[in-house]
C-alpha cells in the first residue's frame, strides 16, 4: 500500500494519531473536537501551565468546558505534553500557533518557523500535516515547504501531505462552533488536499475543498479585510454623523430594514480580537512585496487604528461640557474584553482607550466581569469590586465593552456622566442629557 493509502485507512478507521500544535482559542477547541470523534489526541505547547491544567482536567479557555477537557482525559483520549517528541508517534498534526504582527507592522512568523522547525525533527512518510495559523498567501508552500524537505528524503503529496485550512473560531459563539463552521482546505498537491479532507471529514461536519493552499490561505484573509473594511466604512460613518448632527445608530437600524444589499454592522472603539485588526495587514505587507498598495486595506486600518483616540477626545470633550479637565478627572472604562461576553483580551481597544486617558491625566479605573486583572504598556489595574459604588463615584463612566450582564438602566441613573461607545443605552441614551454616544 502507498503511504496515501496507508495513512487514509488509519484516519478513516480512526487509528490515526493526532497531534495538535498550540493549545490556545484554536488549538484546543479543535483537539477537543477530534477527541469526541475517537481520535487519540495529544496536544503540544510550551507552556507548562496549560500542560498542567489539561491533564487535571481543567480548561482555560471559555469556549471549551472542564467537563469535556475531564471527560477526554480520563478516557485516555487526550493528553498534552511540552515534549515535541511527542510528533514521532504522530499520524496527523495540526499547527495552530499564533501570528501576531510587529511594532513596526511585518508580519511576525517566527512561531511558524519555530512549531515547522521542531515538526521537521519528527517528520516520517504517512503523515498529514494542517496548519491552521492565519497568514499571508504563500506561507505554507515557500515557508513551511522548503524547511519539511530540506534534507531531500520526503516528497509532498507521495510521502507526507501539507494544506492549509483557515482557524474560524469566533470566541463567544454556541451557535457556530469548531464542529460545525464549515472549514475551507488546499493542499500542496491535489493528493494532499484529498488527505487533509478526509481528515477533518471525521471530526468536522463540513468540509470545502479548494484547489491551493494559496486559495485556503487568501480566504482567511478574504473574510477578515472584508469585515475591518465595512467597521471602518461604518466607524468612518459614525464621525460624519456626529459632525452632522446626526445619530449613526439610527442611520444603522434603519438601513438593516433593507432585505437586500445591505448587512448591518456597527461602529465602536476601535479593532479587537485576533483576527480582523492583524489578518489583512498580512495581505497588504504581502502585497507590497509587490508593488502594489492594498489601498482600502490601509485606509480602514487607518480609520479603525484611530478610533480609541477618537473616543479620548470624545470624554475629554464630554467633561469639559460639564467644566471639568479630562487631567485629575476620575475615570471608569466599563468593560475591557475586545467584544461582549467573554474574557478576550487580545488586541481589545479597551487597551488603548485606558492607555490614552492615563496619558492625559485621567484616573482610569475599570470594570469587567471576564477579567479580573489587565497588564499592558508598562501599567496594571485590577477589576473594581463594588461597580455601582464606583459608578457613584467617578466622574465619567465610558462603556467600551456592552457585556450584558450590565444593569445599564441602574448605571445610567447612578453615573454623572455616560460616554457610550457601543449604543450600550439603546433609546435610553439618545439625547439623554447624562449620555455623549459616539
Amino acid at each position: 500500500m502507498s503511504h496515501q493509502e496507508t495513512l487514509l485507512t488509519k484516519l478513516n478507521d480512526k487509528t490515526a494519531r493526532v497531534a495538535i500544535m498550540g493549545l490556545g482559542y484554536v488549538g484546543l477547541p479543535l483537539a477537543v473536537v477530534f477527541g469526541d470523534a475517537g481520535f487519540h489526541v495529544t496536544g503540544i505547547d510550551p507552556d507548562k501551565r496549560k500542560i498542567d491544567a489539561l491533564l487535571q482536567g481543567e480548561s482555560y479557555i471559555q469556549d471549551v468546558s472542564s467537563e469535556a477537557v475531564a471527560r477526554l482525559v480520563n478516557a485516555g483520549k487526550l493528553t498534552a505534553t511540552t515534549d515535541f517528541a511527542a510528533l514521532r508517534e504522530a499520524d496527523a498534526v495540526s499547527i495552530c500557533v499564533p501570528t501576531p504582527l510587529r511594532k513596526t507592522g511585518d508580519p511576525d512568523l517566527s512561531f511558524i518557523v519555530s512549531a515547522t522547525d521542531e515538526l521537521a525533527k519528527y517528520l516520517h512518510p504517512g503523515m498529514v500535516i494542517v496548519l491552521e495559523s492565519t497568514t499571508y498567501p504563500g506561507t505554507t508552500r515557500e515557508l513551511m515547504l522548503p524547511s519539511l524537505t530540506q534534507h531531500g528524503q520526503l516528497s509532498a503529496g507521495e510521502d507526507f501531505f501539507l494544506a492549509f485550512s483557515p482557524e474560524r473560531v469566533d470566541p463567544g459563539r454556541e451557535d457556530w462552533t469548531t464542529i460545525n463552521t464549515p472549514k475551507v482546505i488546499g493542499g500542496i498537491t491535489r493528493t494532499c488536499s484529498e488527505v487533509a479532507a478526509a481528515w477533518y471529514r471525521q471530526a468536522l461536519q463540513t468540509v470545502v475543498p479548494v484547489s491551493s493552499a494559496e486559495s485556503a490561505e487568501m480566504t482567511k484573509l478574504l473574510e477578515n479585510t472584508f469585515r475591518m473594511v465595512n467597521i471602518g466604512l461604518v466607524n468612518e460613518m459614525a464621525i460624519m454623523c456626529d459632525r452632522l448632527g446626526i445619530d449613526v445608530w439610527e442611520v444603522i437600524d434603519a438601513a438593516a430594514t433593507k432585505p437586500f444589499g445591505f448587512m448591518k454592522f456597527t461602529p465602536g472603539p476601535g479593532l479587537g480580537g485576533h483576527c480582523i485588526p492583524i489578518d489583512p495587514l498580512y495581505l497588504s505587507w504581502k502585497l507590497k512585496s509587490l508593488n502594489y498598495t492594498a489601498r482600502f486595506i490601509e485606509l480602514a486600518s487607518e480609520i479603525n487604528t484611530n478610533m480609541p483616540r477618537y473616543v479620548v477626545g470624545k470624554v475629554q470633550d464630554a467633561l469639559n461640557q460639564h467644566c471639568k479637565s479630562l487631567n485629575g478627572s476620575r475615570i471608569l472604562v466599563l468593560g475591557a474584553a475586545y467584544k461582549p461576553d467573554i474574557d478576550d483580551l487580545r488586541e481589545s481597544p479597551a487597551l488603548d482607550v485606558i492607555g490614552l486617558l492615563k496619558e492625559k491625566g485621567g484616573q482610569v479605573v475599570y470594570h469587567d466581569p471576564y477579567v479580573p486583572h489587565l497588564k499592558h504598556d508598562g501599567w496594571e489595574l485590577d477589576s473594581v469590586a463594588d461597580l455601582m459604588e464606583t459608578v457613584r463615584t467617578v466622574d465619567c463612566v465610558v462603556v467600551v465593552t456592552n457585556h450584558s450582564s450590565y444593569d445599564y438602566p441602574a448605571i445610567l441613573d447612578t453615573a454623572k456622566l455616560v460616554v457610550d461607545s457601543r449604543n450600550a443605552m439603546k433609546l435610553t441614551g439618545t439625547e439623554h442629557p447624562k449620555v455623549v454616544k459616539l
